[in-house]
């Protein structure tokens, strides 16, 4: 068997993307602690790179975040303009390859074996895409680029904000050596600290670890673990992939425990799951409710249907269904979300282009 051929791989992450996009329309929140999520009851969207000096991050609980930065600004989210910047930026991708994989609206990859523009090298393409996003938005883009993309994920981060990193085959196994493994991607803080807890830091003390230990610690994730740290991954960027789930959630101002309350609240988050639905071409067979309590004890509950879903009321019908298995709540509710599922089936993974980095 011979070895894979090498890829070209880009990772573009935008820096602070909701938060960037506040500061660049409204100057007086320039060179300002800024959070895009709501002050009271919500979570945190996304900050800026003055709140993060603050230990404000992403997911974070509005609360935790003001005690953290008392001069933090919320800024309440604008999609829509996310999202339209959001395809003025695939558009600029688009002009380089047609392999492009969207992870979320801030970040994709890119594969760029064919250089479609005769740019010249996969370094000089993700420069020329950063200068375009530049000068077309306002905003910044840090940028990976390697071989495969879990290693262009992680140097994506490597010299954020507004910064490039470029990691070579050669140097791969050093650079995820190096790297502590709670920047790994996909470990979150309870794996972090299970790993600390086995003696496991870096990218080399994972490494050095058998499979037969990853397997007997890690279980599922042990194949993965034992290849990332070694700076090995033959995932190719999949520009069909398939949409997993779409949803949406509202943190209440004050926690509701009527259920007339419940199902108008319900009603709202159906008409915004319906309209991503139909803005995607989507539409799930399963039907998913979370309820957070007032003591953020979450519950979910969820129903499949033989076909997908491709009339609202049905999924209004489904969401009220699955809302009055819970009532009457044994507690007032401070969150309720909806999410669709059950698209499809995963594409086959298609093969990497056979071109040298």
């Amino acid at each position: 068997m011979s070895d894979p051929p090498l890829r070209k791989i880009i990772h573009v992450d935008m820096d602070a993307f909701y938060a960037s996009v506040e500061q660049r329309d409204d100057p007086a929140l320039r060179g300002k602690p800024v959070a895009v999520g709501g002050q009271t009851r919500g979570v945190v969207a996304a900050a800026s790179y003055e709140a993060r000096k603050y230990g404000v991050r992403s997911a974070m609980a509005s609360v935790t975040a003001k005690r953290r930065c008392p001069e933090l600004i919320f800024v309440k989210p604008r999609f829509e303009v996310y999202r339209a910047i959001s395809q003025q930026i695939r558009a600029i991708f688009a002009d380089y390859t047609e392999l492009i994989e969207p992870l979320s609206l801030d970040e994709a990859y890119l594969d760029v074996t064919d250089d479609r523009r005769g740019v010249g090298s996969a370094t000089a393409i993700a420069q020329e895409i950063r200068a375009r996003i530049k000068a077309d938005t306002g905003l910044t883009a840090s940028a990976g680029v390697s071989y495969n993309k879990f290693i262009a994920k992680m140097a994506s981060d490597q010299n954020k904000p507004d910064g490039i990193c470029v990691i070579t085959p050669k140097d791969g196994p050093a650079f995820v050596a190096s790297l502590p493994v709670r920047r790994f991607y996909g470990v979150g803080p309870v794996t972090a600290a299970k790993m600390e807890g086995l003696g496991i830091h870096t990218g080399a003390d994972l490494a050095a670890r058998d499979q037969a230990f990853l397997q007997l610690n890690f279980g599922s994730w042990a194949d993965y673990l034992y290849r990332a740290c070694r700076g090995l991954d033959d995932r190719p960027v999949r520009p069909d992939r398939v949409r997993k789930s779409l949803g949406a959630e509202t943190t209440f101002n004050e926690d509701l425990s009527e259920p007339e309350a419940l199902h108008a609240a319900l009603t709202k988050i159906a008409e915004e799951v319906w309209r991503r639905a139909q803005k995607a071409g989507s539409y799930g067979r399963t039907v998913t409710l979370k309820a957070k309590y007032a003591n953020f004890e979450q519950v979910t509950r969820a129903r499949s249907l033989p076909a997908p879903i491709t009339n609202k009321a049905i999924l209004d019908a489904q969401g009220a269904a699955l809302l009055e298995g819970l009532i009457p709540v044994r507690m007032s509710v401070r969150l309720l979300g909806l999410t669709l599922s059950g698209f499809g089936r995963e594409a086959p993974e298609s093969q990497a282009q056979p071109t040298l980095l």
